[in-house]
């Protein structure tokens, strides 16, 4: 506490200084901090009104009694104390300001009203203190007056945004959407604005789209040019910068916002919540980003300011798997984990580009640490299903996928699409064909059209002369989704040899080796059957040939030893 003789020597000092008003010091921690001499820069000269000698002694007594007060830690006091100040010196306009703001935060509106409409009454007051006073208007359900008031604010300054503000938000309360609108529009026609006024009109033309979504279209485009517009006056401080960079974010102008973001984080050095913010910025435009290159920029320019930013190299796996890079994704998701061990989301991801670059035992491993740190679930089985399967280990993949099948997300249609095919391929592998038609059977019932079960489905029933029709018109349909896969082109083929119809079946192969993006032993195996049985012997001899010089095959030799041997 500061002892009453401190007290008595801060008022016998501020009494013996000649100046004018209050305007020596301010509230202290204030978040408004103006003097007088900014208030007049905003547009209007500041106020030249002399207090009398009597009242500018006593404002100063209440003034630094306030101080006294908040340096104590007694708010209420030195609000009392800042409120008569301002009473006694209503010329003072920074201090009726920061007054007035501090009884609105203290739900107080009415003396912030009589304080204003006092300083307002000066010939010389503001537009700032009309803009004020509008706004609180606005707050007592005054509306005609705060309409008032925010135009004289306009009038009296018409650079300066407060009062646009303010009337703008009185008409959108009122359901006078248009005359909003024109007051926004107004604002944007003022010559010689700054690129805070810019950036701020813009702000409010954004959301003036965001609550009337008809008007959404224009609205943005205007906050669009308004934003182009502050960029070419250059602002180089930062709170401005961030502004207009959160603005393009939010205009969906990917590309600029991430630019300053970008450099953002190389000029503010000291500043590591901001830092923080930027990057969470950065990392949420990279995820929506349809430019997987300015993406991936983004992502490093998060991990160039912060290289333990573990959710930035997450992401940058993402991004390189979406672009088929599956070593690079591996390698990102694996920096992931080094930084946090018990990220689970990247373990999957990881598996899953380690299966893809036909690293199948890798992601076993992955997994398998998964394993011993997770619980149990969908993902973690489903993907160590698909795992086995490629290392052709059919009874471990059945086993996982059975395991996947208890978590198995009900409504999650193209996941269990997907999942159902998988499973009916392992268990058709391993040997066991009921199985495997029960499961193709549940992918179709999820997705009738999904062209891979439905070609699956019917060669494996062709292939074991089983159901022909059935497994013909399922080769249709798988057909007609995607009418240039090689490999249902020679199911088709096949399922017509199997009917007994080589020469249609011949055409289905033929047209099967035209789409092939190589070359296939399966196909040149069905070829040489198709040539046997329309008794082309020399044809059939080639194509076996050709098949078991892609692939070694004990059934194929045998077919052709003894077509040889005829």
């Amino acid at each position: 506490m500061l002892s009453r003789s401190i007290l008595w020597i801060v008022l016998l000092t501020v009494g013996s200084v000649p100046v004018a008003g209050c305007r020596m010091a301010h509230p202290r921690g204030a978040s408004a901090q103006l003097s007088a001499g900014q208030v007049g820069s905003q547009g209007s000269p500041a106020s030249t009104d002399p207090a009398s000698e009597p009242d500018r002694i006593e404002a100063h007594a209440h003034y630094s009694a306030a101080v006294i007060h908040e340096a104590n830690g007694e708010p209420a006091l030195a609000l009392q104390e800042y409120y008569q100040a301002a009473r006694k010196d209503p010329a003072d306009e920074a201090l009726v300001l920061e007054v007035s703001r501090r009884f609105l935060q203290a739900d107080r509106p009415k003396e912030a009203m009589e304080l204003l409409v006092r300083a307002s009454a000066r010939p010389d007051a503001s537009g700032a203190l009309f803009a004020r006073l509008g706004q609180v208007y606005l707050r007592l359900g005054k509306i005609d007056l705060a309409a008032k008031a925010d135009r004289t604010a306009i009038k009296r300054q018409p650079q300066l945004l407060a009062g646009y503000r303010n009337l703008s938000l009185v008409y959108l309360q009122n359901q006078k959407v248009n005359a909003a609108g024109n007051v926004l529009d107004e604002a944007a026609g003022v010559s010689g604005t700054d690129a805070e006024f810019l950036i701020g009109l813009a702000e409010l033309f954004a959301n003036f789209g965001l609550k009337e979504p008809a008007k959404k279209p224009a609205a943005y485009a205007r906050a669009l040019e308004l934003l182009l517009r502050a960029e070419k006056l250059g602002p180089s401080d930062a709170e401005s910068r961030l502004r207009l960079a959160d603005g393009y974010n939010l205009l969906g102008k990917d590309e600029e916002a991430a630019g300053i973001y970008m450099d953002l984080l190389q000029q503010l050095p000291d500043l590591p919540l901001v830092h923080e913010n930027i990057r969470a910025k950065l990392m949420d435009l990279s995820l929506r980003s349809r430019d997987p290159k300015l993406a991936a920029r983004q992502l490093e320019a998060v991990i160039r300011d912060n290289p333990i930013e573990v959710r930035a190299y997450y992401l940058l796996g993402s991004v390189a798997y979406d672009e088929k890079r599956y070593a690079a994704a591996a390698d990102y998701f694996n920096k992931a984990l080094l930084l946090d061990p018990a990220y689970e989301p990247a373990y999957y991801d990881l598996a899953s580009a380690q299966i893809s670059a036909e690293k199948a035992a890798l992601s076993v491993e992955t997994l398998d640490k998964a394993r011993r740190k997770f619980q149990s679930n969908f993902v973690l089985e489903y993907l160590s299903g698909i795992a086995y399967s490629r290392l052709k280990d059919y009874t471990n993949s059945v086993r996982r996928f059975r395991a996947a099948e208890v978590f198995a997300p009900a409504g999650d249609t193209n996941r269990l699409t997907e999942f159902y095919f998988q499973f009916g391929a392992a268990c058709e592998r391993q040997g066991d064909a009921a199985q495997a038609g029960k499961y193709f059977e549940k992918c179709l019932q999820l997705s009738p059209d999904f062209p891979e079960a439905l070609n699956y489905l019917g060669f494996m029933l062709a292939d074991r002369g089983e159901k022909l029709d059935q497994a013909r018109a399922l080769i249709e349909r798988a057909v007609k989704v995607e009418p240039k896969n090689a490999s249902y082109l020679d199911s088709m083929g096949w399922v017509l040899f199997k009917l007994q119809r080589p020469k249609e079946a011949l055409g289905w192969i033929l047209k099967a080796i035209q789409f092939s993006a190589e070359e296939d032993p399966v196909i040149y195996d069905h070829l040489g059957d198709i040539y046997g049985a329309l008794g082309q012997p020399e044809k059939a001899r080639s194509a076996w040939g050709k098949s078991l010089a892609l692939e070694p095959d004990d059934r194929v030799r045998k077919k052709l030893e003894g077509a040889a041997a005829k």
